[in-house]
């Protein structure tokens, strides 16, 4: 059994993730890209998250294209407004989203 190296727990009840993202600000905007196409950019994760999991998860969840680079995910159309429910369903606060 491995144990978690910053809570001491087991890697099953490990709870840093949960922790951090409690703790993270996370800011929604739009873009206009190349063309007039509108991307979605979701900003405001910190260390200790796993973004690539995260931009996964939205992608499947909203049915679009996106890609993820510098703690920044980019999603493909304006889904400012189905976003918040997914991210908490997620672990995040809600507070914590704008």
């Amino acid at each position: 059994m491995e144990i978690c190296p910053k809570c001491g727990l087991p890697e099953q009840a490990c709870v840093c993730e949960q922790i951090v993202k409690s703790s993270q600000k996370i800011k929604m905007t739009t873009d206009r890209k190349r063309y007039g196409k509108i991307v979605t950019v979701i900003t405001g994760f910190g260390d200790g998250i796993d973004v690539k999991k995260i931009a996964k998860a939205l992608k499947n969840e909203l049915a679009c294209g996106g890609t993820y680079k510098d703690n920044m995910i980019e999603l493909q159309g304006d889904h400012r407004k189905k976003i918040k429910d997914l991210l908490v369903d997620l672990g995040f606060d809600e507070n914590s989203i704008d």
